[in-house]
């Protein structure tokens, strides 16, 4: 694993660095030939965002950032206050639920990767079909930590169907799901020209400055004062 993650860090100086490649990505696999499984220790070696993210803004603003599973790999740890690494998706919603707890104030980005990694890309349907209904259970039951006046998310920057012929991402159109004591229920916010108006969304309520991408929606969900 070591000499893997040297060659990547090779290949990360010639093509992310030198040709703006957005990542390498190290990836160790264990077991035999036709029965490999990957690791925990995958490791991500990213190029950095050419300017403020809203972890950026949020951190310059005395605003906690909590990311949960590989979140930091993929903003390459800028901005982060403190990053919490998981081994599963149930390692993930045990994490978001004490950090709920822990965090009255900032931003906490969860990423559930078995729904891509163990799932989707193996065409796994009855797994995927399981891994939903697990996660609908521990909804359930995380969504009382969310406080008044959270604003919880749910999403997604590409689908993976398990279904489809292919083993790569499916679609591009996702759900966003928006829960919190402060929206409107059923509100439709239609689709959205761009997966930075959920950066700019939550900007906008942490009273940050605007980020360089995407609009809005706060207006169209908040409840009317």
């Amino acid at each position: 694993v070591p000499e893997l993650y040297r060659c990547c860090e090779i290949a990360f100086e010639v093509m992310v660095e030198g040709l703006g490649v957005g990542r390498i990505i190290a990836r160790p696999f264990a077991g035999e030939v036709g029965d490999f499984q990957r690791t925990v220790r995958r490791r991500d070696f990213t190029c950095p965002a050419p300017g403020d993210t809203l972890f950026d803004r949020a951190t310059a603003a005395g605003v906690p950032v909590v990311t949960i599973g590989k979140v930091d790999d993929l903003f390459a740890g800028r901005g982060i206050s403190k990053a919490v690494h998981t081994s599963s998706d149930d390692d993930v919603m045990d994490a978001l639920e004490s950090t709920l707890t822990s965090t009255p104030r900032g931003i906490i980005m969860a990423n559930l990767v078995d729904f891509d990694t163990v799932y989707g890309h193996r065409n796994d349907v009855l797994g995927y079909a399981a891994n939903l209904e697990q996660f609908d259970r521990r909804l359930a039951s995380l969504l009382p930590h969310v406080q008044v006046g959270d604003l919880f998310i749910i999403t997604a920057d590409h689908g993976n169907d398990p279904t489809t012929p292919s083993t790569d991402h499916s679609r591009e159109y996702v759900p966003v799901l928006i829960s919190g004591s402060s929206v409107r229920a059923g509100t439709n916010v239609g689709t959205r020209s761009s997966f930075a108006d959920v950066g700019q969304t939550i900007a906008e309520g942490l009273g940050l400055k605007p980020l360089e991408s995407g609009m809005s929606f706060l207006s169209e969900i908040a409840l009317e004062a």
